[in-house]
């Protein structure tokens, strides 16, 4: 229970609708209460009228009557329990509802606030599951299980209070084997919590694996390995099974056992209660009258167990999301607002090791990129570009040195505010299942078609999109699973340049074009932000040679620096990758 007091707050906001619903459980139970009384009644007058027929005192007429109201006032206490019980589960499942929504939120807030390392470290299924399962087992505890514990507490408070009244000595016979239920249900208790966590980590490896088969169906198919997957997913299932079996057969020892206690105590009325009768201790009517009762407590007994279910299912659900809440972000924002942007940019003895694994991408680096220039940043693959972007754009903090945009470091800026003025292209182009317009328009804040079409142009798509059936209509599938890989870059440096930043990067984006096309897209960038900052990272010596100035980096250090025309006369890295890509 210590996973779920993060919800007692919950409780406080929707402390109207649980108050209201704790009332509708008591005057429902109030209700379900009354047939037993008129059941007493109807049957202390049958035992009277046979009583009377010795005599030969009898009133047809009038027992006739008494019994029919009997049994309309039972009728209508049926249907006002009916009633109370729809008001019930209006309040306490409406509030279970509201909470859900609050948690969801609260979840996907999270998922927001959290850096790229919580995500490295984390797959998509067990993100996914977390606030889909998990989420949905707390609401479970906050709704019927509330419902089900206020509904059943009441009703034994209820009963047994009315049954010491009649006869103390036939109520403690008759509820002598609760106390072993009590004691089962303590014992079982934990090894459910235990169970239901393992369900739910083996559900989210499930939903992991079936993520990742549909994500790389294309790779799979072309491998030719559908067997394997299918192998694997049903090994996968299969263990998932397993595990849901022994939770299941805990469970299902609960329902058994109650009955069987609930026969027992039958007997025990029938029994005990035929002697103290003949001793003249209760009527007749307080026989059937306890009958009724320990039936009555049937289901609350047998609801304990399935209570205890849902409320350790949830505090393993919780305790999963508590891990997750309290997870905090590698960085904050800070304050810095500044009312113009200028775009210069200093990198002053950065180092950057990666937290996951450990790799040293960057050592002492430090260059500047002036105002409204442009520069562009060479080397083989794994020499520590694309870290250079991720820490320009703010997805770590180096490990070691600074990063100043404006004079001010990034560190001090507000987040929301940099990413304003910034316009970012990745390496891995992504695109939401969407129109193509929307895509682009992603980062403006009203849709202007017209700008839409002056980024696609820019980035040499517009001729691409005009071609199809449904233009910029399009809708481009998962992750822009219907274009060519080339397109998607397109689009992509399309929704960068549409927001109009005031500094620009670009990782390595050219990477799927080809020679032609990308001379085309570099003209229109060079023309696009000729009067901002703009960073090209690349892997082709033609992606940067128009920059004003370009590094080449190493193991994680610049070892050149200089203009395109110093560089190839310098007789180093930059020249021999000339000599390698441009005199082919």
């Amino acid at each position: 229970m210590q996973a779920l007091k993060y919800l007692n707050k919950y409780f406080i906001k929707y402390k109207w609708l649980l108050g209201a619903g704790a009332f509708f459980v008591i005057v429902s139970v109030i209700f379900k209460l009354f047939p037993a009384l008129l059941i007493r009644n109807s049957f202390d007058t049958i035992a009277e009228v046979i009583e009377n027929y010795k005599t030969g005192a009898v009133q047809n007429e009038l027992v006739r009557w008494e019994l029919i109201k009997y049994g309309l006032f039972i009728i209508a206490s049926a249907v006002l329990q009916g009633i109370f019980m729809y008001f019930m589960r209006q309040t306490i499942v409406v509030m279970s509802r509201h909470i859900e929504y609050d948690l969801k939120n609260v979840v996907f807030e999270q998922y927001q606030r959290l850096t790229q390392r919580f995500f490295k470290q984390n797959n998509t299924g067990d993100l996914m599951n977390r606030i889909s399962e998990d989420v949905g087992k707390v609401r479970m505890y906050v709704g019927p299980a509330i419902m089900y514990a206020l509904n059943t507490g009441f009703t034994i408070i209820l009963v047994i209070s009315i049954m010491i009244s009649v006869s103390p000595k036939l109520t403690l016979l008759t509820l002598a084997p609760l106390p072993l239920l009590a004691f089962l249900v303590y014992k079982v208790a934990n090894l459910i919590n235990v169970k239901s966590l393992a369900v739910q980590q083996q559900l989210s490896t499930l939903s992991t694996f079936a993520q990742e088969s549909f994500s790389g169906m294309r790779v799979i198919k072309s491998y030719h390995r559908l067997h394997w997957f299918n192998a694997k997913f049903k090994a996968e299932a299969i263990e998932y099974r397993s595990v849901n079996e022994e939770l299941f057969r805990v469970n299902a020892t609960f329902q058994p056992i109650m009955i069987l206690m609930v026969g027992i105590s039958t007997l025990i009325t029938i029994f005990v209660g035929g002697q103290l009768y003949f001793a003249g201790e209760v009527s007749a009517g307080n026989i059937t009258e306890f009958i009724y009762y320990v039936n009555l407590l049937t289901w609350p007994i047998a609801s304990i167990g399935w209570v205890t279910s849902l409320v350790q299912s949830a505090a393993a659900s919780m305790e999963r999301l508590n891990e997750f809440l309290s997870e905090e972000p590698d960085f904050k924002s800070g304050d810095y607002r500044p009312s113009s942007f200028q775009g210069t940019v200093t990198f002053k003895n950065v180092s950057f090791t990666y937290p996951n694994s450990g790799i040293k991408a960057l050592n002492n680096v430090s260059f500047t990129l002036q105002a409204g220039h442009s520069l562009g940043i060479l080397g083989k693959t794994g020499s520590g570009k694309s870290t250079v972007t991720a820490l320009m754009v703010r997805q770590y903090d180096p490990t070691e040195g600074q990063i100043l945009i404006d004079g001010v470091d990034v560190k001090d800026w507000h987040l929301p505010t940099l990413k304003k003025y910034l316009g970012w292209v990745p390496q891995e182009a992504f695109l939401f299942s969407d129109t193509i317009a929307r895509n682009i328009a992603f980062g403006l804040d009203e849709f202007n078609q017209n700008q839409v079409e002056q980024a696609a142009m820019a980035a040499g798509v517009h001729d691409n999109i005009i071609d199809f059936p449904k233009q910029y209509e399009t809708t481009v599938g998962e992750r822009g699973v219907t274009l060519s890989g080339g397109q998607k870059q397109r689009v992509s440096i399309a929704r960068a340049l549409a927001k109009s930043p005031k500094l620009m990067v670009f990782d390595d984006c050219l990477s799927a074009v080809d020679t032609e096309t990308e001379e085309l897209i570099l003209g229109n960038i060079k023309e696009a932000t000729a009067s901002i900052s703009s960073m090209i990272v690349a892997h082709r010596v033609s992606s940067v040679k128009h920059c004003e100035q370009i590094i080449c980096l190493e193991n994680g250090q610049i070892i050149e620096k200089g203009t395109h025309e110093e560089l190839e006369i310098a007789g180093g890295h930059y020249s021999e990758l000339i000599s390698l890509q441009l005199d082919q």
